[in-house]
């Protein structure tokens, strides 16, 4: 048997920073397109959570964008 904790493994602190940059690459696209859409940046963190991303990705997909509605009411 191992007698090591998984807490000392260098292969657990790997994990947790592939986990971090693999969270920053798909947070920050859709916080982007969160914010040009409208809505919060901050909804974007949505993306994070398991079946809340994919109601998150159809929000956005079909919901009138506010962005757009501010544009055709300024021209």
């Amino acid at each position: 048997m191992m007698n090591e904790s998984m807490f000392g493994s260098t292969m657990w602190a790997g994990h947790w920073l592939w986990m971090l940059v693999v969270a920053i690459l798909v947070v920050v696209p859709v916080y982007r397109i969160c914010q040009r859409a409208g809505y919060s940046g901050w909804l974007g963190l949505l993306i994070l959570v398991p079946m809340v991303n994919l109601v998150l990705l159809y929000f956005i997909a079909f919901s009138d964008w506010l962005a757009s509605k501010k544009g055709a009411k300024d021209e």
